[in-house]
């Protein structure tokens, strides 16, 4: 593993825009308000050679320890644990606050070596905050402008004594995925989404065993896309696998999405979307299936991602039966293109259901990332054809000459043939069902190209 350089200060000194310009992209949210960041965030940092993990955390904040901004503060002080050097983070500009001075009297208190940065000092409105930060007592601070990248040099020789050398590659044994093609597919990237408050955060604790994700009362609590790295160990044969989870901010209705912060952190969920293989729609059984989940899902589907339906808080569902059977008619009606959807009961607060969530995760992946030799794929092509011919609309005959699958993840497929124009959306669905039920494509979505060849002597246009 490689050391661990945590980001400490109080709200809105440019912790996530440093965060940013370390590991190189613009991967937290940034915005004027402060508050923004509410749970840590980790990244791979490479600065000029010297390579670490970067954390995000949020803004320190004094208030009560049940409050959200005490329970942000809370995952702050934890992150410390492991960390090899704190980046005590100060607006030069502002000069030092008393809560500065707090931070800075905890931070001194602990065992890990702390690098004091002056941020926002470009310029020379900067000065005075810089000398002032002297007396936090902790040595001499290093000004720079995270927003502009001046500076960096002088960091990286304040951080290379302190992490040079630390962390080494402890990584456990996993099983190596391979595709269809022998190329390794890596973690199991699996997105957790759904409207606020179903549990998403909740759900990523338990599966975890640790209070990592920031979680309460209040909805929308989670902002940026989280990505977690995590074994899962196969209850049926002990086998460690490599997981990737991804927790995401809630997505409600559009019309309801006004202020700016909150549409940022739909965009993240929704790239979130775009990175994942397999995503989860989490329910809240107590409000059952809503017409914006149906979206949700919709939407995923049209990314070409795999998708499994997951119903949380089952251990305080009502008449369970009724709801998990109006669930599945809902959604084979709402998600036509997808019949059989994987739905799966779970509890984040029990533990219910979780590694046969995982297990099924892993088994869509794998029919997400299939190939179908071509030989066998024409014998089916021939059987469809031969058990349901297309049809002739005003007497004239379409022609399907044959079938090729052109990609995985997802799996895609081209038909070529004469007069493709005409061919019903009805027989189209008849093929992608055939597909998918005769080739062991499981409920993963299926492109379904046509093609038809130009004719030569065609006249042009």
């Amino acid at each position: 593993m490689l050391p661990q350089v945590i980001i400490i200060g109080r709200p809105n000194v440019g912790k996530s825009t440093l965060f940013n310009r370390l590991i190189g992209k613009k991967l937290a949210l940034v915005d004027d308000q402060p508050g923004v960041t509410r749970d840590r965030r980790f990244g791979e940092a490479h600065l000029l050679g010297l390579d670490f993990t970067v954390v995000d955390t949020a803004g320190w904040e004094d208030e009560d320890p049940e409050t959200l901004p005490g329970r942000m503060r809370a995952q702050t002080e934890v992150s410390l644990k492991g960390a090899s050097v704190a980046l005590f983070v100060i607006d030069a500009r502002a000069g030092i606050t008393p809560l500065d001075e707090e931070i800075g009297r905890w931070l001194r208190e602990q065992d890990v070596p702390v690098v004091l940065i002056a941020n926002k000092a470009e310029g020379r409105a900067g000065d005075s905050g810089v000398y002032e930060s002297f007396s936090l007592g902790l040595g001499e601070p290093v000004p720079l402008s995270a927003e502009h990248g001046e500076g960096m040099a002088d960091l990286f020789e304040a951080l290379l004594p302190l992490i040079e050398g630390c962390g080494a590659d402890n990584g456990a044994d996993h099983a190596v995925e391979e595709d269809e093609d022998g190329v390794p597919i890596g973690p199991l990237k699996l997105a957790i989404v759904g409207r606020p408050n179903a549990g998403k955060s909740t759900l990523i604790n338990r599966i975890l065993g640790q209070d990592r994700l920031l979680t309460g009362p209040e909805a929308g609590i989670t902002r940026d896309s989280i990505a977690i790295d995590w074994d899962w160990t196969d209850p049926k044969n002990g086998e460690t696998r490599a997981v990737r989870l991804i927790d995401t901010a809630g997505m409600r209705k559009k019309a309801r999405v006004t202020e700016k912060l909150e549409r940022l952190a739909v965009a993240d969920a929704r790239h979130a979307i775009d990175f994942a293989e397999v995503v989860v729609l989490l329910l809240d059984a107590t409000k059952g299936l809503e017409h914006q989940d149906l979206k949700i899902a919709d939407n995923v589907l049209k990314e070409g991602r795999a998708l499994i339906i997951a119903i949380n808080k089952w251990d305080v569902a009502e008449d369970a039966s009724a709801l998990f059977n109006g669930i599945r008619a809902a959604l084979d009606e709402g998600l036509a293109q997808v019949r059989g959807l994987p739905l799966l009961s779970v509890s984040a607060r029990t533990g219910k259901g979780l590694d046969a969530m995982i297990g099924a995760a892993f088994e869509l992946r794998e029919a997400w990332s299939k190939r179908v030799p071509t030989a066998a794929l024409n014998r089916w092509f021939d059987d469809a054809l031969e058990a349901n011919p297309p049809p002739a609309p005003g007497g004239k005959r379409i022609k399907l000459r044959y079938i090729t699958q052109i990609k995985t993840r997802p799996p895609s497929f081209a038909i070529f043939g004469t007069r493709l124009d005409m061919l019903p959306e009805s027989y189209r669905r008849y093929l992608v069902n055939g597909i998918r039920r005769e080739l062991g494509f499981a409920a993963v979505p299926v492109r379904l190209n046509l093609r038809s060849r130009k004719n030569p002597f065609a006249k042009p246009d």
